[in-house]
């Protein structure tokens, strides 16, 4: 009997750092049998596309001594850029959204004395075509003019569920392999499935911050997505 089969025999844990997570173990849970061993494996997946859609957060601000026209000109001018998004740019209306709105009294060198109000408005927009984007964020810049603030871009997939159950197959293929291989190292068989538990996660390339003022082009490059997966499988050792 080897030494691996003699620990196991006598209920004791077989711990292994490697790079996934490996646990072997006799044990009398409420998921196993009396006399069941168990092997837990953690196993990652990843599953690459190309983004689809553009997410940019806007702003348009306007500096005024009074409250009432700096927020008439953030105002006016925030819905100049919506309308030349939904006319110009044909940007469905449902992919614009209001972020936030915002009024603040802006001080002197003293901080006491009030010099004026900066009013904002922000508001966040999806492109679906991204043939279109950069003229778009253009459309944006000069529609906004020195009032306008482009301040992130994010790209992202629409739909990525298929992207999510290929880089699940993959982890869950992973975890498989790496428990058949410990059960041949400790002269056991691979049993059923007792647990299953994952966690995901999405990055995406980042996006450079966008300029302020007038530009005529912006160049854009959407790069990949990648999904990961992770999922941590405990399996019966026959």
């Amino acid at each position: 009997m080897t030494v691996a089969k003699t620990l196991l025999a006598k209920g004791i844990l077989i711990a292994l750092i490697a790079p996934a997570a490996l646990t072997i173990t006799a044990c009398h849970g409420p998921s196993a049998g009396p006399d069941t061993t168990e092997v837990t494996v953690v196993g990652t997946g990843q599953a690459e596309g190309t983004p689809d859609t553009l997410t940019t957060d806007v702003a348009i601000e306007a500096f005024a001594p009074d409250v009432s026209t700096a927020m008439n000109q953030s105002s006016n001018r925030a819905r100049a850029v919506i309308d030349a998004l939904a006319n110009t740019a044909k940007v469905d209306r449902k992919d614009i959204s209001t972020s936030s709105v915002s009024l603040e009294p802006q001080t002197g060198p003293d901080s006491s004395t009030i010099t004026g109000y900066r009013a904002r408005n922000s508001i966040t927009v999806k492109i679906h075509d991204l043939g279109s984007a950069s003229q778009t964020l253009a459309l944006i810049v000069s529609t906004g003019g020195n009032a306008a603030r482009i301040n992130s871009v994010n790209y992202s997939i629409d739909n990525d569920s298929q992207l999510v159950k290929d880089a699940r197959a993959k982890a869950f293929d992973d975890a498989k392999a790496r428990a058949e291989q410990y059960a041949q190292l400790s002269g056991l068989d691979l049993g059923d499935v007792i647990s299953i538990s994952e966690s995901s996660g999405t990055t995406s390339p980042p996006a450079p911050p966008m300029p302020r003022g007038g530009v005529e082009s912006v160049p854009l490059e959407p790069g990949r997505q990648t999904v990961s997966f992770e999922v941590t499988v405990v399996w019966e050792l026959l």
